[in-house]
């Protein structure tokens, strides 16, 4: 069993037309450290973290957990996707019966220099796929701010529709879900 569910972790490797997508590994750590003091990057998500901190605190195999894939082009690391299950405390729902575990949610980050050519839609959507044959009839959520336009886009593209918005961290959250894609 993971926080996925029961689902074998980690799965073999993802490969689309032009990434892979894996688990992470040692020699992906200054890609972590980088997504994390970004500014670009973490626009939407708090802000940077300081670069300093981020060296001390992110491990050696960093984001070594269930749900999460390095997003890798020519083999180079460039972002990751990760499945994650909802915070229950959190708002937006869209299963009332997912009780405490919460709803898986789609996350990505990809470095600034991967923006614009289309790799978060291609990792996402091939995430999502495996996810849909791994946990069938489950479906996923994202949540972003509305003021994220290319977030906004990337979910329309991927297939989430809206389900609410709502206030949180100080700021306008869009919540969408991805229904379930059935056998």
């Amino acid at each position: 069993m993971t926080e996925l569910g029961p689902v074998a972790w980690p799965p073999a490797p993802i490969r689309t037309d032009r990434l892979v997508l894996r688990a992470s590994e040692a020699r992906d750590r200054a890609t972590f450290v980088e997504l994390f003091a970004s500014p670009e990057v973490r626009t939407y998500l708090g802000g940077p973290r300081p670069r300093d901190e981020l060296e001390r605190a992110v491990p050696e195999v960093p984001g070594r957990r269930p749900g999460v894939f390095v997003i890798e082009l020519d083999g180079t690391a460039i972002g990751t996707v990760s499945l994650d299950r909802r915070d229950p405390e959190r708002p937006g729902r869209v299963r009332p019966e997912a009780g405490e575990a919460g709803e898986v949610e789609l996350g990505y980050l990809l470095l600034p220099d991967a923006w614009g050519h289309g790799y978060a839609a291609e990792a996402c959507a091939a995430v999502l796929d495996w996810f849909a044959d791994a946990l069938p009839g489950e479906p996923v959520v994202l949540c972003t701010q509305t003021a994220n336009d290319r977030s906004l886009r990337l979910a329309a593209k991927l297939g989430f529709t809206e389900v609410e918005r709502f206030e949180e961290f100080g700021d306008e959250q869009w919540f969408g879900v991805r229904p379930p894609h059935r056998p």
